[in-house]
């Protein structure tokens, strides 16, 4: 994806990586781990009544240098962005969550990053127990530890998959699909509806998700929830703590009224 005001120096000063840039599977780790540690995934811009744009520019406008954080269709387009200007080849995909208690669109977007011949699912935008690294599509059945968490990639045909995450012991599946790739404009329509519908959880409460080496913070309505290996704490905010919580916590600065 190639955008014309996207500067890769800039992005990478925004997701704090200073290391080398080549189209190896070593780039592609750290730019992955940079942006989810320091691009918190948010809704604020639907929670403000606003259809969130994605065009390719008012992203890098918003993400690199308001600097906010955004929803699957932002912060995994900038991500290929990044992937673009460093040379790794990739398609933009369609995923169904599974999280919603009946069966749901394909809402999701993940990246398929391509290298020496092995496609590596990337998503730096599912929220909570999203990837934290990439996880090679050759891997199924094979459960595969990211910091303290562990995931597997269920395919019984070799063209449909479903990943799952270990949650308090069991394995739960996030999200499925298939290897179609998209273009942006294709998730024009799934945006409208993450945006808009009463449905879908961006809709119905402020979702910040801030990911780190020891786990995630989750600010969830007014409820702050901090995850690590050894301990889960839960907090309720105050609504007149919210905009403080969003600065101290995830680095949202007077994005909220």
């Amino acid at each position: 994806m190639q955008v014309a005001n996207f500067n890769l120096q800039d992005y990478c000063q925004r997701i704090g990586y200073t290391g080398p840039l080549k189209a190896d599977l070593t780039t592609l780790q750290a730019l992955m781990r940079g942006q989810l540690f320091n691009v918190a995934f948010e809704n604020l811009d639907v929670q403000a009544g606003k259809v969130v744009s994605i065009d390719p520019q008012e992203i890098v406008k918003k993400i690199i240098y308001h600097p906010r954080g955004g929803y699957c269709y932002e912060v995994n387009s900038l991500f290929a962005m990044a992937l673009a200007a460093v040379g790794i080849d990739y398609d933009l995909i369609g995923a169904r969550p599974m999280f919603y208690p009946t069966r749901w669109p394909k809402t999701h977007m993940i990246v398929v990053a391509k290298i020496n011949g092995e496609r590596y699912v990337c998503d730096v935008g599912f929220g909570s127990y999203g990837l934290r690294a990439p996880f090679p599509l050759s891997s199924i059945n094979e459960p595969i530890q990211q910091d303290d968490d562990l995931f597997k990639l269920l395919s019984a045909d070799g063209k449909n998959y479903v990943l799952q995450a270990l949650v308090n012991g069991e394995w739960v599946s996030q999200f499925e699909f298939d290897l179609y790739p998209h273009d942006l404009l294709d998730f024009i329509p799934a945006n409208y509806f993450n945006s808009k519908n009463p449905d879908t959880v961006f809709v119905q409460k402020l979702l910040v998700v801030k990911q780190n080496a020891a786990g995630r913070k989750i600010l969830l309505g007014t409820s702050l929830k901090t995850i690590t290996k050894d301990e889960t704490t839960v907090v309720d905010i105050p609504q007149d703590q919210i905009k403080r919580i969003l600065e101290k916590e995830f680095g949202l600065v007077e994005v909220y009224p």
